[in-house]
């Protein structure tokens, strides 16, 4: 090599070393900065608002449409679509059951994928191939053809909601999540609203189409539906934030409170990569089975309501149209209780005490149920069982990511709780079958069992969150402590001594 060849290099290596220095430097400033940064109470709920104006709406709407497009396969079934495709017997169930199967296999894998790539161009591909698959729904033409369409949107909508819940806890603190993912999750209760009106109008537009493939009934729905969720996901890379770090809506101090004020509550980087010990923490955590498990008991209830109310109301002698429109006021009940539930739960700081009293609800919704004949009483038990049962899944989920520290943990325990949570919508599949109707006694006697369930697990997990913070207090859980680095005792996460868990 040459002597003009050598010094070049030489150069570049000198270069690279003072831009390398520079840039620890600056990193070094950042974070003295940032350990130095106060703001007041006033600052801080100025920027919750922002965050607040562009994060929850985008949410709640893109779980509205995620839930939609699942259970418009319910709306379509009473629309001519169970003769269409013959889906006598269990097919219809079948066609459920294979959907959850793949949603709960990718939930914890897209998760992380998530953590990877970020939520802005992720979030929004997600919701564009669900919202392909259901459109693509319309052009079935059996059985065959419906169990693959159940199979690719299981795929695409098994990251919306983990992923969508992940999302919002990068941006809020342990008391100010549960509101927002309450109001997000709401979304499904809207959904089952404007699911029945929304089958109502589109079942009756006109047919059209090519004449290989004429549109009309059941197949508007699918359509319809399934392109407005593109054209919305299509737009939701220009509104979404990726992190509070990099949100463009804030100015550059807000932006550093914004990132700074949740590593100080979670004492974690919130932009670290997951690794094994994450993943070993979410697994192996007492608690996160808690949460699972009532997730799992609380599917049961709410994907099956969202999939057989036409049908159970049909089943009470009223004609499509008028289940359909007779399945839109419990949805708005469920919603507005949902979210006031939710803003109680932030506001006291509890959790399992408003999961067990509202699931004493809906135990006695399922009572009536399983029990009454009347049909009036029977209707007016559906009010009582979807108030008593949404406002569980989002305080379930609130819970578990609540008492797991470091966006990571977080990030492999809202997919792993919604995971094992997910199983409960297989079960949901399998309660109402054509050969229990009109009564439906077995469903509604598995509901019932499940919501008696959910109150104990409730109870208990009262009980062990307020066992480990004793303990902790006393300084039982000191000797975790011991050898460890001050980096080391940081990764402890949750199971550190210092850590309080939420009840």
């Amino acid at each position: 090599m040459s002597d003009s060849g050598e010094k070049e290099i030489a150069a570049q290596q000198i270069e690279q070393s003072r831009v390398d220095s520079t840039k620890e430097a600056e990193y070094s400033d950042a974070s003295v900065a940032d350990s130095e940064l106060e703001w007041t109470e006033e600052e801080e709920r100025a920027i919750r608002r922002k965050i607040d104006r562009h994060t929850v709406p985008l949410v709640t709407v893109l779980y509205m449409l995620c839930f939609l497009d699942r259970i418009n396969i319910g709306n379509a079934s009473i629309q001519g679509m169970r003769d269409d495709l013959d889906l006598g017997g269990v097919r219809l169930n079948w066609a459920l059951s294979i959907f959850y199967i793949v949603y709960l296999l990718v939930e914890v894998p897209s998760n992380m994928i998530l953590k990877r790539f970020g939520p802005r161009f992720y979030l929004p591909l997600l919701v564009c191939g669900f919202g392909f698959i259901s459109l693509c729904t319309a052009f079935v033409r059996d059985f065959a053809g419906l169990m693959v369409a159940r199979v690719f949107l299981g795929l695409f909508e098994g990251g919306a909601f983990p992923g969508l819940a992940f999302f919002l806890s990068c941006f809020y603190k342990r008391n100010e999540l549960l509101f927002r993912m309450g109001i997000y999750v709401s979304a499904a209760s809207i959904a089952g609203a404007f699911g029945g009106l929304l089958a109502t109008g589109l079942s009756r537009i006109p047919e059209w189409g090519v004449a290989s493939m004429r549109i009309a009934r059941w197949r508007n729905i699918f359509f319809f539906e399934g392109l407005v969720t593109i054209l919305v996901g299509l737009a939701a890379p220009v509104w979404m934030p990726t992190t509070p770090g990099e949100a463009r809506f804030l100015t550059a101090r807000e932006r550093r409170i914004a990132a700074e004020r949740l590593v100080r509550e979670h004492k974690a980087n919130p932009v670290g990569k997951v690794t094994w010990r994450d993943i070993k923490q979410a697994v192996l955590c007492v608690h996160n089975y808690t949460c699972a498990l009532g997730f799992f008991l609380i599917n049961i209830t709410v994907q099956g309501l969202s999939v057989f109310m036409p049908t159970i109301l049909q089943d009470l002698g009223w004609t499509d149209t008028k289940a359909q429109l007779y399945s839109v006021p419990p949805y708005v009940a469920a919603c507005l209780v949902a979210i006031a539930i939710a803003y109680a739960s932030d506001k006291t700081r509890q959790r399992g005490a408003w999961l067990a009293a509202f699931s004493c609800i809906a135990l006695t919704g399922f009572a009536i149920l399983r029990w009454v004949e009347n049909p009036k009483l029977r209707y007016m038990a559906l009010y009582f069982v979807t108030v008593g049962a949404f406002p569980g899944g989002p305080g379930f989920l609130a819970w578990g990511i609540n008492n797991s520290a470091g966006p990571s943990v977080r990030a492999v325990s809202s997919g792993y709780i919604v995971t094992l949570g997910t199983i409960g919508g297989i079960v949901a599949t399998w309660t109402y079958t054509r050969s229990d109707a009109p009564r439906y006694h077995t469903g509604h006697t598995i509901n019932l069992c499940g919501q008696i369930a959910t109150v104990v697990l409730a109870i208990f997990g009262i009980l062990y969150c307020l066992y480990e913070n004793r303990a902790r207090a006393a300084g039982k859980r000191d000797y975790r402590l011991e050898g460890l680095t001050e980096e080391e005792q940081e990764a402890l996460g949750n199971n550190h001594p210092n850590f309080r868990y939420w009840t």
